[in-house]
């Protein structure tokens, strides 16, 4: 077994085909097809249906382990090279769309004076898209709303953020002042969360406490998309204050909802492995970057220190 053979498995699994592996990694097809068939030797069992290029269990299993044997071999290497000269090296951040619009734009700021030779790779998902790419590797790290669920990865809250009714100035919830009543909420159809996601687990949360039943125009997965068709036009949601840009303050309001709790934004890391020196400079630099009062908009709260959950 030699870690050609395990970059090609990742590249079949990631592109699909022998054809498009061979592409990805710059040589042949014939290659790809001979470092599996090695592998596949070696281990005793087929890795990969060759007509449609679908990973078997086996080959699933091993892909997951491979990713984190090569991620520690790209450790290495950074480690080293730490001690030798400046952080060089990538890392892979996930990043919730709502804390993304302005975490990433002064981390990125901090990044390029601070680590210039670190690479630094932005996915942008929800926590049902996020969180299963830490645990497998194929992220490093990812800022996540609580709560997280896998066991396998490290939680350390960054910080916490109103939600806020945002809705349009002409509606009818608008003009029931700066703040209204959870129960308020329940004569209305909104655009919700879909059941399952982080955001609906807190609201559902508040309606069992205050005896509310909140009514769906439609649920979603993903708070970019909810807030997009409220400034569409489409109904009220409930969402980060931060989702409200200065820009639209003239067409919408965002509301205080009474009895709500903050939504808590957390780091999320692989529980098992050291990991590599770009992934530690980029973790401190993000929470030294949100810590900054001046980065941070208005509605964010960001605790004196990370404390583990």
């Amino acid at each position: 077994m030699d870690l050609r053979q395990l970059e090609a498995l990742i590249a079949i699994e990631e592109h699909g085909s022998f054809s498009r592996a061979a592409d990805a990694l710059g040589t042949v097809q014939s290659n790809i097809s001979g470092r599996i068939a090695r592998l596949e030797s070696e281990l005793g069992t087929e890795l990969v249906e060759r007509s449609s290029g679908v990973l078997s269990e086996s080959g699933t299993v091993v892909v997951q382990r491979a990713r984190r044997v090569l991620g520690e071999m790209s450790a290495i290497v950074a480690d080293v090279a730490e001690l030798n000269a400046d952080v060089r090296g990538s890392v892979s951040l996930g990043v919730i769309g709502t804390a993304g619009r302005w975490i990433v734009p002064v981390l990125l700021e901090a990044q390029r004076a601070t680590y210039p030779h670190i690479a630094l790779r932005i996915i942008e998902g929800s926590n049902s898209t996020l969180e299963p790419q830490v645990v497998s590797g194929q992220l490093d790290l990812a800022v996540l709303a609580w709560p997280v669920e896998a066991p396998e990865l490290n939680k350390a809250d960054l910080f916490s953020e109103d939600l806020v009714l945002i809705v349009s100035r002409e509606h009818p919830l608008a003009h029931l002042g700066p703040s209204i009543s959870f129960a308020a909420l329940a004569d209305y159809e909104l655009l919700l969360p879909l059941h399952g996601t982080a955001l609906r687990h807190e609201l559902e949360l508040a309606s069992r406490l205050q005896g509310v039943q909140l009514r769906a125009l439609i649920e979603l997965d993903g708070l970019r998309t909810i807030a997009s068709l409220t400034f569409d036009g489409h109904g009220p949601s409930i969402l980060p204050a931060t989702a409200l840009s200065p820009h639209l303050t003239d067409k919408f309001v965002a509301v205080h909802i009474e009895g709500l709790a903050k939504r808590r934004v957390t780091l999320v890391s692989r529980r098992f492995g050291f990991p590599a020196a770009p992934v530690r400079a980029i973790t401190d630099l993000l929470r030294e970057t949100i810590a900054d009062t001046h980065a941070a908009p208005d509605g964010i709260y960001v605790p004196t220190r990370s404390t583990p959950l």
